[in-house]
This record gives C-alpha cells, sequence and structure tokens, in this order.
C-alpha cells in the first residue's frame, strides 16, 4: 500500500527549513505519524531530493498527489491552509496583508543577503563584514519600531510575518550574541526574538521528531561502517581496504556493504560493542563506484539476506560523507 504522507527533507539549522516546520507543525502535521521528515546533509543530497526539485535546497515537500513545494513560503501558506489555529493568516486586513508581505520581501531579500555576508566572510572575499552588519542592524531597527507598538511586527498578536522572520534574525544574532545583546535601539526586537529563543516552538523545531541529529538514508546509496583509524588510514592512503571489522579485503576478497535498511543491524551485530564515537558510517554513491569500473554484487551473507558486496578497494571520492555512528 503506497504511503499518502507529505515527504518533507529538511536541514536542522537552516532557518528557510526552520520556518517551513514551525509552520507544519503549527498545523498540526507530525512527523512519523502525518509526515514523512527526512533529514539531509547539505553536503550530500540525496537522489530522491534531486529528483524532487533540481534546485537541490531544503526545505522541500512532495505532496502525496505528486506536487512538490520547493519553497519555505510555499510550504508554510500549504501548511496553515490545511490547519491555522493560531491566527497566522487569517483576520488582518489588506493593509496588514500587504504589510506581512513587505515585511517577509525585506528578510529574503535584502536582509538575507546582509545576514550571508556578516555570517560567511570567507565565502564573499573582498566585501566588508562589518559595513553588511550595520547594514542588517538598520533593517533590524525598523522592524523593531514595529515591534515597540504591540509586542509583534503587526500589533498585539503574531502573524505569518513572525514566524517567517524569526529565524532569520536568531541567526544573524548567533554570529555575535554579546554584540547583538549589547546593541542600542532594538530592544523590542531582542524581547521579540527572546521569547522565540526560550519558546516552545523553536524548541520543538530543532529537536526530534522535527529535527533529526542523523541523515536519512536513502535507499539509492551504499553504506560501510568503518572503525575510525583504519578511516583516517585510508585518507592518507587514497584508498579504503577493510572489508568488515577486523577483516581486511585482502583477506575476505570484498568490501561488506549495506543497503538503507541493513545498517542498524550490521552496527548492532558487528560494533554493538564499541563506545560511541569509534565507529564512522560511510555513505557511498554506487555510480561513482560503477564510473571507477569497480563492481558491486548483490550476495547473500551467512544469515541469508542478499548484501551489497564491493570487489576491489573503496576509493575516497565515491565516499559522499564520513559521519560518526549514531545508534
Amino acid at each position: 500500500m503506497a504511503d499518502l504522507r507529505p515527504i518533507l527533507y529538511s536541514f536542522r539549522r537552516c532557518p528557510y527549513a526552520i520556518r517551513a516546520r514551525l509552520a507544519l507543525a503549527a498545523a498540526g502535521l507530525r512527523p512519523g505519524v502525518n509526515l514523512e521528515l527526512r533529514e539531509v546533509h547539505l553536503q550530500a543530497k540525496p537522489p530522491e531530493l534531486l529528483e524532487a526539485s533540481a534546485k537541490g535546497t531544503v526545505p522541500v515537500l512532495v505532496l502525496p498527489d505528486g506536487r512538490v513545494l520547493d519553497e519555505s513560503l510555499g510550504i508554510m501558506h500549504w501548511a496553515l491552509g490545511r490547519s491555522a489555529p493560531h491566527g497566522w493568516l487569517g483576520g488582518w486586513g489588506p493593509a496588514q496583508v500587504a504589510a506581512m508581505e513587505a515585511l517577509i520581501t525585506a528578510n529574503d531579500g535584502p536582509f538575507k543577503h546582509h545576514l550571508d555576508r556578516f555570517k560567511y566572510p570567507d565565502r564573499y572575499r573582498g566585501e566588508a563584514a562589518g559595513a553588511h552588519r550595520q547594514a542588517g542592524l538598520t533593517i533590524l531597527r525598523s522592524w523593531s519600531r514595529r515591534l515597540e507598538l504591540g509586542g509583534w511586527l503587526l500589533g498585539p498578536r503574531p502573524s505569518l510575518a513572525d514566524w517567517a522572520l524569526l529565524p532569520f534574525v536568531r541567526q544573524f544574532r548567533l554570529v555575535d550574541p554579546a554584540g547583538f545583546d549589547a546593541e542600542p535601539q532594538i530592544e523590542a526586537l531582542q524581547a521579540w526574538l527572546g521569547r522565540f529563543v526560550a519558546g516552545p516552538e523553536l524548541a520543538a523545531a530543532l529537536e526530534e521528531p522535527w529535527a533529526a541529529r542523523a541523515a536519512w538514508r536513502s535507499p539509492g546509496w551504499l553504506y560501510h561502517l568503518a572503525l575510525g583509524p583504519e578511516w583516517q588510514a585510508a585518507r592518507a592512503d587514497g584508498m579504503y581496504r577493510h572489508s568488515t571489522r577486523g577483516r581486511s579485503l585482502e583477506v575476505v576478497g570484498f568490501i561488506h556493504l549495506s543497503n538503507a535498511h541493513q545498517v542498524e543491524a550490521t552496527a548492532a551485530l558487528f560494533y554493538g560493542d564499541l563506545p560511541a564515537g569509534e565507529v564512522l558510517l560511510l555513505t557511498i554513491d554506487p555510480q561513482r563506484l560503477a564510473a571507477a569500473g569497480l563492481e558491486v554484487r548483490l550476495e547473500q551473507a551467512g544469515s541469508g539476506e542478499p548484501f551489497p558486496h564491493l570487489y576491489g578497494p573503496l576509493p575516497l571520492g565515491a565516499v559522499l560523507r564520513a559521519e560518526p555512528w549514531l545508534r
């Protein structure tokens, strides 16, 4: 039977993904119940995400009818169109709706432009991070003056604009928390952000089930569990030659791999006695193995279950990510 739940591709720290999760949670959706959450690493985007949206950015929501929403605001509107018990979108007059849209446009345009160049100076060499901080603060001061009137951007109650902007203002503060907290002329905005940072909505959006600590394992990839020292040696050598724990490629003749659904059992059987942090999960792209002329065969293991076996050393270029294994 087909799974009729929407699928959300998300990244825990991304402010666009955070605001999408805030709206989905407010609308009553819950990962594992009426929504499937797939946490991704932006350095190793699963093929299913790229198939759904060529942009390859998060968040992306794939609906049961095949429609794809790959903009965070589109996801927020879809979720709140289903259910909006907190009134983020309802009860506003035309002037307030226009103000809401203008605030979001300013956030996603000029403010995000300055935020990126303040937060990531190494990406934007030749641009003065301090100047972008000051430009961002100019925008924040205008928002703070709005907040002085009723505590929220449109008055005495929160709107879509508040929840759409808060994750980005939080990110701005995280670049220099002490400097942000000491900044004058934004006291109302500091209080507004403080409520959000200490509130249950953000806490939920950053923790399970809304924000997985480990990435979703794509069925389109292959996996291998490696000991930390062996992986470090492979990085120096340029090739990985261990079949499984305590056994080399030369002894076994192939490297044991796992499909996505087999990783948990493999870890429990062969590495369950090791402390956390000693084992790494390697995510492997089978297309890169094929391009390197390497053969992967699906063969029965001792349990009788078929497992993928790599005949030859594992090239580091086929490993998309090596991360600590989280039980």
